[in-house]
C-alpha cells in the first residue's frame, strides 16, 4: 500500500502506519510521560514511515542506577541510542562497553543486546529505532 507523503511523494507504508511527510518539532516538556515498573519512565517521540520509505520510532528512556529496562534480546530492526546522562552498558552478545553522555550506541538487526545503567545516577537515552519487526517492505 504506498500513501502520498510532502509534494506528491509515494511512501510506502502498511495498514495504520503514519506517513512522516512534514516537518515538526517535538519539545520535551509536551511529550507523554509512561511510568516504568523499574521505577524510570519513557517519553514516546514518534512512530511512523519516513518520506524515503524507512519505519522510524523514537523514544527517550529514564533508567534508574542499577536498572535495566528489559533482559537481553535481539529484534528485526536496528536501533541508536543516544546517551544523554549517565552512563550505560551495553551488551552485545556478551561483549559490555561502557557509554558516557554523548556517546552512541548501535544495535545492529538480529543481534543479541542490551542496557544496564552502571552509574550512581539516572541514565537518559534517546533510542531511534529503524524498521519493522515483521513482515516485508511494500513496494
Amino acid at each position: 500500500m504506498s500513501s502520498v507523503a510532502a509534494k506528491g511523494q509515494a511512501v510506502p507504508s502498511l495498514p495504520g502506519e503514519t506517513v512522516l511527510g512534514q516537518s515538526k518539532t517535538f519539545p520535551f516538556g509536551q511529550l507523554p510521560v509512561k511510568k516504568n515498573a523499574n521505577g524510570g519512565a519513557s517519553r514516546a517521540v514518534v512512530q511512523g514511515v519516513l518520506a524515503t520509505g524507512e519505519a522510524v520510532e523514537v523514544h527517550e528512556t529514564t533508567l534508574p542506577p542499577g536498572q535495566m529496562p528489559h533482559p537481553p534480546h535481539k529484534h528485526r530492526h536496528s536501533e541508536f541510542m543516544m546517551v544523554r546522562e549517565g552512563t550505560l552498558e551495553f551488551d552485545m552478545d556478551g561483549t559490555k562497553e561502557r557509554v558516557g553522555p554523548g556517546g552512541v550506541i548501535f544495535a545492529a538487526s538480529g543481534l543479541m543486546h542490551g542496557v544496564k545503567n552502571v552509574g550512581s545516577v539516572n541514565a537518559n537515552y534517546f533510542v531511534i529505532a529503524i524498521g519493522r519487526e515483521s513482515g516485508t517492505m511494500p513496494v
